[in-house]
């Protein structure tokens, strides 16, 4: 079982930055699809980032260019660095683990099997 631990959510304005951090209890998850995903309320889960394991990244229309997922040296930790947040990406954040896939990681959220908790990013006009 893999833990997922999220963390750098906050408030910010339009137009602003925020990274968001999530380390996995096991650094195997690193050799398997991580991803971001995002849920606001009453909308269903989306992807917003995710990373094979041999750190190739894909992002939807939405975000790209905006967002930039990376690993950290140790594979367990993941991130999330978002630019010129809109108000539109208001949602809560959820770091996401595979244990099975291992590249071309734009998958659906139930193909992902460890969740975090989530992280709320709340962004003003």
């Amino acid at each position: 079982q893999v833990r997922l631990v999220e963390s750098g959510g906050g408030s910010v304005q339009a137009g602003g930055s925020l990274k968001l951090s999530c380390t996995a209890s096991e650094s195997s998850a690193g050799n398997y699809c991580m991803g971001w995903f995002r849920q606001a309320p009453g909308k269903e889960r989306e992807r917003v980032a995710t990373i094979d394991d041999d750190d190739t990244t894909r992002y939807p229309d939405s975000v790209r260019g905006r967002v930039t997922i990376s690993r950290g040296n140790a594979k367990n930790t993941l991130y999330l660095q978002m630019n010129s947040l809109r108000p539109e990406d208001t949602a809560m954040y959820y770091c996401a683990a595979s244990s099975s896939t291992r590249n071309f990681c734009a998958l659906p959220a139930a193909r992902y099997k460890y969740w975090g908790q989530g992280t709320q990013v709340t962004v003003a006009s």
